[in-house]
């Protein structure tokens, strides 16, 4: 057994017994925790690197077994920490920015001026209303928002987008 000869045999030698015999079976574990072989090839190579570094530094496990087990399942834990936090966060990361066309800058700018135009023509809670639909916000949170029924609102929102509509294609032609 693997943790008889812990004692006897160099780091090496434990690691690479420890390997041949339980690689498959910690690969085959953390294929089913982490749903991805990439990520377990990676977590059980991490793990012997550990056990390695375990055994030369202070001395190897009584049950390497066990020991492995722990690892890895700490690896993945770990691991799942890290993804909640970075998808947590993702949107609070600065991403490299590509340079901005300067006639797509141009084209925007219009455009939102555009609106702003058209925006500036329709009552204020008119206003309210589209810019809250257009921010994903729900009807009926539109209506409580702006102090209308829900039945309202729609009419509200209806008649607001018609008269828009009307008037960017005046603006056009």
């Amino acid at each position: 057994m693997i943790e008889q000869e812990a004692g006897r045999d160099a780091p090496e030698t434990l690691v690479v017994a420890a390997y041949e015999q339980y690689r498959d079976e910690l690969v085959a574990y953390l294929v089913r925790v982490t749903r991805d072989a990439d990520v377990a090839e990676d977590l059980v190579q991490e793990a012997f690197l550990k056990l390695l570094l375990e055994a030369r530094d202070r001395e190897a496990p009584d049950n390497v077994r066990a020991w492995l087990y722990r690892v890895v399942t700490n690896a993945a834990v770990s691991r799942g920490r890290r993804l909640s936090t970075a998808i947590a966060f993702a949107d609070r990361i600065p991403g490299a920015q590509a340079a901005e066309d300067p006639e797509d800058a141009c084209l925007r700018a219009e455009e939102r001026r555009c609106v702003e135009r058209l925006l500036s023509r329709v009552r204020p809670d008119e206003r309210r209303a589209l810019l809250l639909a257009a921010d994903g916000v729900e009807g009926t949170q539109i209506a409580v928002a702006i102090g209308r029924s829900h039945v309202a609102t729609r009419t509200l929102m209806h008649r607001a987008r018609a008269r828009l509509r009307t008037e960017a294609l005046l603006e056009v032609a």
